[in-house]
């Protein structure tokens, strides 16, 4: 490998900001019930998920990051400008929304962000329609599978409960300390890799890579990137999780964890970028709605449902925008 060029050191410190933002705005998704429940102290259930988010990418493989490395974008459109208005604009979309506390998506911010510079530069035939069309119904189907998960966990879970004293909600909330660790691990393994392909193909268009693949060190510093943002935590999202839908109680934080950890590790080990926030989110309103709909406040649910709209349209404009400008200063 060459020398690092300037411009691939300013493309890799982007990447890892967009890593770190990737953390600090989904550490809510992992640590929000756990909180919101006190099974765990909110910086213990912090330090927890930086640590198992770290961890999941080096267990799981790197099926996501070759889906957004290569499927997506065609090669001749992979370049610098591209990568860099990608970048900016699904952190820009991310710090937008963690300051207004909407539980918005990263993946969707980050496809968005790739999009529009494409069609901006090269138009539409620059995208690979299948690889396109697979990451959205991934993004699209993954929040309808977190909410059944999530209603028939729990249904699971009063059923093998019935008859149970209170006392069980003892055990349910201890559960909740393994199954946060455990989503944890899925979301480190599905999101970092996001910020690994970006980095891989910023790598590739500077010459610095001759083909696609994912390098050991490229793996460590995006884990590291994330579980470090992951530690700041982001606390309007993690309000909003916690305590938007309904008061939670030990078994709904129990549920909806198991739930979002097997969608969320499922997608990642087939190669398919997901939204932990949307997953984790349709979760915990299935397992409300399976105890009683009324339960469920579904103002807050429209508004992640309307974010969750109008996430990849807002992203592409905004990457287009900043494509136009960094091809013009290029």
């Amino acid at each position: 490998m060459l020398p690092f060029s300037p411009e691939a050191v300013l493309l890799i410190v982007i990447a890892l900001v967009f890593g770190f933002y990737n953390g600090l705005h989904d550490s809510s998704n992992v640590v929000a019930t756990v909180i919101s429940t006190r099974a765990m102290r909110p910086r213990l259930a912090l330090w927890m998920a930086a640590l198992a988010n770290g961890v999941g990418p080096l267990l799981f493989g790197v099926a996501v990051a070759e889906t957004i490395g290569h499927e997506v974008v065609a090669e001749r459109a992979v370049t610098l400008p591209v990568v860099y208005a990608a970048l900016l604009a699904a952190i820009l979309w991310n710090v937008i929304t963690l300051k207004l506390g909407i539980p918005s998506s990263t993946s969707h911010a980050l496809i968005g962000g790739m999009v529009g510079p494409v069609l901006a530069g090269y138009g539409s035939g620059a995208i690979l329609a299948n690889g396109l069309l697979k990451v959205l119904l991934t993004l699209f189907l993954s929040p309808i599978l977190g909410m059944i998960a999530g209603y028939w966990i729990i249904k699971l879970c009063f059923f093998l409960a019935r008859g149970a004293t209170p006392r069980i909600n003892v055990w349910f909330q201890r559960g909740q300390i393994l199954t946060a660790a455990m989503l944890a691990l899925s979301h480190g393994t599905n999101d970092a890799q996001k910020t690994m392909g970006v980095i891989a193909l910023g790598l590739v268009a500077t010459g610095h890579m001759a083909t696609f693949h994912i390098p050991l060190w490229v793996i460590l510093a995006s884990a590291v990137a994330m579980g470090a943002g992951t530690l700041f935590g982001g606390w309007s999202l993690i309000r909003t999780l916690g305590t938007g839908f309904y008061r939670l109680r030990p078994v709904h934080g129990f549920s909806a964890q198991i739930a979002s950890s097997a969608v969320i590790l499922g997608a990642a080990l087939l190669g398919g970028p997901v939204s932990t926030t949307h997953v984790v989110s349709s979760a915990i309103v299935g397992a409300g709605s399976a105890e009683r709909v009324q339960k469920v406040r579904w103002g807050v649910v429209n508004s992640i449902v309307v974010s969750w709209l109008l996430t990849i349209p807002a992203a592409a404009a905004l990457g287009a925008l900043l494509y136009t400008l960094i091809h013009y200063l290029f």
